[in-house]
């Protein structure tokens, strides 16, 4: 089975009257075979599945990783009871049959086929989710899991709740830790640069042409909480102006929405220390890495992007005036300043705009272990963000930023920032910097981290999940993880 990305570009040559209603990148399952229909003119389930996913952006699921997973799952599955004679639409007690083979298979199979429990009970919300819709759709096909039903008190109301006796039951969550404390934190930033826990050189390492970027960067990610996404396409233009004088409340981050998750306008923020250390990098190192190299785009990219009298908002980009925030990935990768240069922050020595921040992460993250910490976890870009989450609740449950804000309120300035701050409740100031449509989406998101240190009473006045959207936007906090 072959599971593509639907692009509409050459459409008219198809012999079709209009230009097909899916959507640009939307993923297609299609049959070894490339046959839609059976020899008797059925269609086949590839024909619902496809359906059911181009559904998905009016269903609470706008971006491309989602689709991308979600097309995943169904292909995995319809792959597994191929091989064994079952259709997916088929009669239940054969469907519960297949699917305890299936858990077998995925939780103690091969090793090249297992998975964890995490990624298991994914896949077990997504098949949960299309088979749900294929029923209220009228196909032929009943539910094949069973719910385990209850009530929760939510806010001092009664809710009902379920559960999906599929999933597997996770760990105690002070046993699944998936941040990095302060002190881990500072270990890493240096190790990114280079040196060692006391900050002086590594000896006994050779020290990355690269550490600063690495080292701004990922001090960058822990103060802000940007997405690997979000970080690695930011341009230069788009990082925040250092302040005249350092200031004790974080400066205010807009990002891009055409770059965050789902495509939501969002504003987060960063300390002055991280972005004074983001500044110095642009200025220093960055400058020497792009000096005397001229990037042009593949073409596989697209065009290229000429970027002409750019400002924090935007810039003429091939002599129209375009904003930052439409733009997406790929076309910021075609970007190229009047001097030959990509405006990308994160740069290889040669120019040439970086991506692989997992591969630097992971192999930090291993050299610390092997020499200064062997507790050290391993690094993906998304533990960062979930650091920056539990520091910065920490600091507004201590009241550390009201503090400061009290003492800036006092003086007059950032007054704006400061009332912000005084006014709001901590977990929706973090539901903000995070960019979640609910705040019930992070205390779960919260809890899941860290139930017992922090915020172990909102955790439990919250439900399990009634609405299927909060589930589905704190499933997808932990599998960008697990894609990083």
């Amino acid at each position: 089975m072959y599971l593509i990305n639907f692009s509409p570009e050459g459409w008219e040559s198809w012999d079709v009257a209009h230009q097909p209603l899916i959507r640009d990148q939307m993923p297609v399952l299609i049959d070894a075979d490339l046959l839609f229909e059976d020899a008797h003119g059925g269609p086949r389930p590839t024909v619902y599945v496809n359906e059911w996913l181009r559904n998905l952006p009016l269903n609470g699921a706008p971006a491309l990783r989602t689709w991308e997973n979600n097309a995943g799952c169904l292909r995995d599955w319809m792959v597994f009871l191929k091989a064994r004679g079952v259709d997916l639409l088929d009669d239940r007690k054969v469907l519960r049959a297949a699917l305890s083979m299936y858990a077998q298979y995925r939780l103690a199979g091969p090793l090249e086929a297992r998975w964890d429990h995490t990624t298991w009970n994914l896949h077990v919300g997504i098949l949960s989710y299309f088979y749900r819709w294929a029923r209220d759709e009228g196909l032929p096909v009943t539910v094949p899991f069973t719910y385990q039903a209850g009530k929760r008190m939510a806010q001092g109301v009664l809710v009902d709740v379920e559960r999906n006796l599929a999933k597997v039951r996770q760990p105690r969550p002070h046993t699944t830790i998936k941040h990095l404390e302060r002190d881990f934190s500072e270990l890493f930033v240096r190790a990114l640069e280079g040196l060692g826990p006391d900050g002086e050189p590594d000896a006994r390492y050779r020290r990355p042409r690269e550490g600063a970027r690495n080292s701004a960067m990922g001090g960058l990610v822990l103060s802000s909480g940007l997405r690997k996404k979000e970080f690695t396409h930011l341009t230069i233009y788009e990082v925040p102006p250092l302040p005249p004088r350092p200031t004790t409340l974080p400066v205010l981050f807009p990002l891009a929405r055409a770059i965050t998750k789902g495509e939501k306008d969002r504003t987060t923020w960063i300390h002055y220390d991280r972005l004074a250390a983001m500044h110095q990098y642009i200025d220093l190192d960055r400058a020497a890495s792009a000096e005397g190299f001229r990037w042009r785009p593949p073409a596989k990219l697209g065009p290229m992007l000429l970027v002409e009298n750019p400002d924090w908002e935007g810039a003429h980009l091939n002599g129209v005036r375009r904003s930052w925030r439409k733009l997406r990935p790929r076309e910021r990768l075609c970007l190229v300043t009047p001097e030959g240069q990509s405006p990308l922050v994160g740069l290889q020595s040669t120019g040439k705009p970086f991506v692989d921040w997992a591969t630097v992460f992971r192999r930090t993250s291993a050299r610390i272990r092997e020499r200064y910490e062997p507790r050290f976890p391993k690094v993906a870009p998304h533990r960062l963000r979930h650091s920056m989450a539990m520091q910065t609740l920490e600091w507004l449950m201590t009241g550390y930023y009201q503090r400061a804000a009290a003492l800036v309120s006092d003086t007059g300035d950032d007054a704006a920032m400061a009332l912000y701050l005084l006014k709001n409740d901590p977990m929706l100031i973090l539901r903000d910097l995070l960019g979640h449509w609910s705040v019930t989406s992070t205390e779960l998101y919260i809890a899941r981290l860290d139930v017992n240190r922090i915020f172990r009473d909102a955790y439990k006045a919250t439900p399990v999940g009634p609405d299927p959207a909060v589930a589905r936007e704190v499933a997808a906090e932990f599998s960008d993880e697990e894609t990083d």
